[in-house]
């Protein structure tokens, strides 16, 4: 059975958008039987890779999906996070050699269009899972 560690970013500017996500991710890990070993919650995206650190260290975790979301904003901020983010959980994933998948979605999206992607969380769960078995 995979174990799974769940990083869940807080900050949803406009909504409940991280909660169903979060539901997705652990509708889709009990539908595979995977077991998810400990979520994280942490502020915004930007935070995720220390999270995602964290729990791929440790032995009961087989891969990390990282859940969040960024919507559009006045200016550039919502690419720059993403950026950064992205980046730093590729790090973490090489580095420590455990599945980190990316289920931020953004940046870029408007409200509507973050709603319409909340299973996002359940494909990120799905992927860490199809890794972890590799």
């Amino acid at each position: 059975m995979v174990q799974l560690g769940l990083v869940v970013a807080q900050y949803d500017k406009h909504g409940d958008v991280i909660d169903a996500m979060s539901e997705s991710a652990r509708t889709a890990a009990a539908d595979a039987g995977a077991t998810i070993a400990d979520t994280l919650s942490v502020p915004g995206a930007y935070d995720t890779p220390l999270a995602a650190d964290r729990l791929a260290r440790r032995d009961d975790v087989d891969a990390v999906a990282v859940l969040g979301v960024v919507i559009e904003g006045d200016t550039d901020h919502d690419k720059v996070i993403t950026d950064a983010a992205a980046r730093g959980l590729t790090d973490v994933s090489l580095s420590r050699d455990t599945p980190v998948t990316l289920g931020i979605i953004g940046p870029g999206m408007s409200k509507d269009e973050a709603e319409a992607r909340t299973h996002k969380g359940g494909s990120a769960v799905t992927s860490a899972i199809e890794l972890a078995k590799l």
